[in-house]
């Protein structure tokens, strides 16, 4: 057969603040899909990439351990995926499987080593299969373990969620709905409290708007705070929080495109009220929960029959063919998104 196309998404120059036109670049080469060795590998045919806010970190040039490696300059972006193996030398791999990767190279075809950690995914009838990089991967995996291991959500307490609309802070509203919390959970926009409240949102409300102190004064006191924002919002929570509180940090927003810092004045709180704060990533998480990695089993057999059953929503944009990469990570880091963004690269 003759050579196949393999287009990739570059990253072709470091923001200064927010994506631009120029950050990332389209590119392509070819590949010979029925003979290229694979040394022990796989050979995967890309379907669906996840777009996550985190990206950005490691768009800048200052590499740091603990938020991952960071990309290089001329070289593919990576994140998550969901493939179709192709061929397959690895153990516990067939021609055929489904496969979801951490750390994948955005494009059209890779060839994954032995050693690359992948996870068979066998998908449900009636599930699509972008649920499995959304509210079925990490999206799903963060807001289940973060509850699990840091929150210990109790029937009748009180959560408050920060950026409640987005991807995975819906999720964690919509779970502890359904395990018997009263949900307070803000958002920037009206569009964003409306989209809330059909998630069953108990008080939603626009923080541009109100004051967030005043609302929690209202409406707390809160037992569990989960954290995407940082500053003042931070502050407000901790303000709100019941003795022996838990505070779940999962996100820095305003970090994230270099906001000025803003200084938490009330910390001595965390002292008096003797509450937790802990920040934590999903994949340290899943081991804790689960008791090992790469095998989800209870978050799979706890997500699964809700998204069935439709008792949790979730909701996608999705950008067609790997060339749409700079556009989907620009939406992806815009105040006014509130679905989870994905790229359909294929059809298995």
């Amino acid at each position: 057969m003759a050579p196949t196309t393999n287009g990739s998404a570059i990253f072709n120059e470091a923001p200064e603040r927010t994506v631009n036109n120029n950050t990332i670049a389209y590119s392509k080469d070819s590949i010979d899909i029925d003979n290229v060795p694979l040394n022990g590998g796989i050979l995967a045919k890309t379907l669906y990439l996840s777009i996550d806010p985190h990206m950005r970190l490691w768009m800048n040039q200052t590499k740091d351990a603990a938020t991952g490696p960071g990309y290089d300059l001329g070289k593919p972006i990576w994140g998550i995926g969901l493939a179709l193996a192709l061929r397959s030398e690895k153990d516990g791999v067939k021609s055929g499987d489904f496969i979801y990767i951490q750390i994948y190279p955005f494009q059209e075809y890779n060839i994954l080593s032995a050693d690359t950690p992948v996870r068979v995914v066998h998908p449900e009838p009636g599930i699509p299969l972008s649920a499995y990089v959304n509210v079925l991967g990490m999206p799903g995996q963060t807001a289940f373990y973060g509850l699990e291991m840091i929150g210990n959500p109790k029937a009748g307490e009180t959560i408050y969620v920060s950026a409640g609309a987005g991807t995975v802070g819906s999720l964690v509203a919509q779970l502890a709905k359904a395990r018997g919390l009263k949900v307070i959970a803000s958002a920037g926009s009206n569009d964003k409290v409306e989209a809330m409240k059909q998630k069953g949102v108990d008080v939603a409300f626009n923080y541009k708007v109100e004051d967030v102190a005043e609302v929690l004064a209202k409406e707390g006191p809160i037992d569990i705070y989960w954290d995407h924002i940082g500053g003042p919002q931070l502050e407000a929570a901790i303000g709100a929080c019941n003795l022996y509180a838990r505070i779940i940090l999962c996100g820095a927003l305003l970090a994230f495109n270099g906001a000025a810092p803003h200084h938490v004045k009330n910390l001595a709180e965390i002292l008096y009220k003797r509450i937790r704060v802990q920040g934590f990533m999903y994949w340290e998480a899943e081991v804790e929960v689960e008791g090992h990695s790469g095998n989800p089993v209870k978050f799979i057999n706890t997500l699964t029959p809700l998204v069935k059953s439709g008792q949790i929503r979730w909701t996608e944009q999705v950008f067609d063919g790997i060339e749409s990469a700079n556009q989907a990570v620009a939406t992806a880091l815009t105040a006014a998104n509130t679905a989870k963004v994905v790229i359909k690269v294929a059809d298995p």
